[in-house]
């Protein structure tokens, strides 16, 4: 809609997210607190990350989205959208958030990382090779791998998709404490029960486990590899592949 302004003229539409609660939801209450909005100023429906998506912008189901590629560049391609806000770019997290912001990322509870430790080992050492070979892969060698179902019925926009999102992939997979402290910051925005809370980080965000896949499989661009004395040690013996 070519009458949007600013992040004020979200108040009273319907915008589409992934699902509720997910980091596309996040990401549009954050912007509309900046924009002094409250949560209940808008509604949320959830229509995933593929066709459904799609098909509810272009239906008018929905009247903004907030959603991931290659959503996103399907409905661009379409001329279905007019992009407001492009987390895809480095440039607009930092001003934004005033820099990184993690989304996606590999999270459990405390109780079962504590009970199964090589299955959390063996996890982050799979996402941890998977970033580090995407960081050397072609394009074309990246979506040779990614089943078609995913494609939206196009392989050519789930390589421009994808073309548009490598800058902001990780190439270690450790989340900086500027980034912790960005995802709180987010957070206490539209969320009361975080207001004036002293949360420790630390304790929120666990890096034994990447700090130990990087040390596993010898890679010298982690630049703290220090093992957490705090923390229980690992028997690392049982996850090489």
């Amino acid at each position: 809609d070519r009458s949007f302004k600013s992040f004020a003229d979200l108040k009273g539409l319907k915008i589409g997210v992934t699902a509720p609660n997910s980091s596309s939801h996040f990401f549009v209450l954050y912007l509309m607190a900046k924009a002094g909005l409250m949560p209940s100023d808008a509604s949320f429906v959830g229509v995933g990350g593929g066709e459904r998506a799609v098909e509810a912008m272009k239906t008018g189901e929905i009247d903004a989205i907030s959603n991931l590629d290659p959503v996103i560049t399907r409905l661009q391609r379409d001329g279905a959208i007019r992009i407001v806000v492009d987390s895809r770019l480095p440039r607009v997290n930092y001003g934004i958030f005033g820099g990184t912001n993690p989304a996606a990322v590999l999270y459990a509870r405390q109780e079962f990382i504590a009970a199964n430790p090589a299955a959390i080992q063996a996890l982050v050492n799979a996402f941890y090779k998977t970033l580090r070979w995407i960081a050397t892969a072609t394009t074309d060698e990246i979506v040779d791998t990614v089943p078609v179902e995913y494609f939206l019925g196009d392989r050519a926009i789930y390589v421009k998709a994808l073309k548009a999102n490598l800058l902001v992939y990780s190439r270690t997979g450790i989340i900086s404490r500027q980034g912790m402290n960005s995802a709180l910051k987010m957070m206490a925005t539209f969320d009361p029960d975080l207001l004036d809370k002293k949360i420790d980080l630390q304790r929120t965000f666990d890096d034994r486990f990447i700090k130990r896949a990087a040390v596993l499989f010898d890679d010298p661009t982690n630049s703290d590899l220090e093992l957490d004395e705090r923390r229980p040690e690992v028997d690392l013996s049982s996850f090489r592949d």
